[in-house]
C-alpha cells in the first residue's frame, strides 16, 4: 500500500532536508510547497496572510494529483507543514481518503537553530528574504502545535 509523508516542524526545523533525504529512493515522488508557490505565484508570497491565501490555493489542485500518485501505490513525500491541527488533518485525509497509509515525521529543533538557518537561507537565496525573516518566524510558530494522539495520526 503506497504511504504519504509529511511533516511537523517549525520554520527551519529540517523538514525539506529531511523529505529529500526520504524522496532519495527511486519509488518515491516529492512534491515541495515551496517550489510550487515560488513557480505559481512568485513574488506574491510576503506575508503570512499571502502565504495562506497561495497555500490554500494550491492544496487544492495538488490534493488530487498526490491522492492519484497513492491509488497508482506511488509513495508521496510532501514537503508541507504539517504544523497545526488543521494542516495535519488536511494531509491525513488525502491518505485516509484514498485508502492509503500516512505518517507524520515530527522535528523539534530549537528556535535559535530554526532563526540562524532561516538568516542563512535568506543569505543563500535572496528570493527568499521577504519570507525568511525573524517575524515570519514569529508569526508561523504562534500557531505550532504539537500533534497529540487524539488526532490519529501515524508518527514516526
Amino acid at each position: 500500500m503506497a504511504e504519504l509523508t509529511f511533516f511537523c516542524g517549525k520554520m527551519g526545523a529540517g523538514k525539506s532536508t529531511r523529505a529529500r533525504t526520504l524522496a532519495d529512493r527511486d519509488d518515491v515522488i516529492l512534491i515541495s510547497e515551496d517550489a510550487w508557490l515560488a513557480g505559481l505565484y512568485p513574488g506574491q508570497v510576503q506575508s503570512l496572510e499571502d502565504y495562506l491565501r497561495c497555500s490554500a490555493a494550491l492544496m487544492s489542485q495538488i490534493k488530487p494529483l498526490v491522492q492519484s500518485l497513492l491509488v497508482a501505490g506511488v509513495d508521496v513525500v510532501m514537503d508541507f507543514p504539517a504544523n497545526t491541527v488543521r494542516q495535519r488533518g488536511a494531509l491525513k485525509a488525502i491518505a485516509d481518503e484514498v485508502g492509503a497509509q500516512h505518517r507524520l515525521q515530527v522535528i523539534d529543533t530549537p528556535d535559535q537553530v530554526c532563526l540562524e538557518r532561516i538568516r542563512q537561507r535568506a543569505l543563500d537565496d535572496p528570493s527568499r528574504q521577504a519570507t525568511d525573516t525573524e517575524s515570519m518566524f514569529a508569526a508561523t510558530s504562534a500557531h505550532f502545535t504539537l500533534p497529540s494522539a487524539s488526532e490519529g495520526l501515524r508518527v514516526g
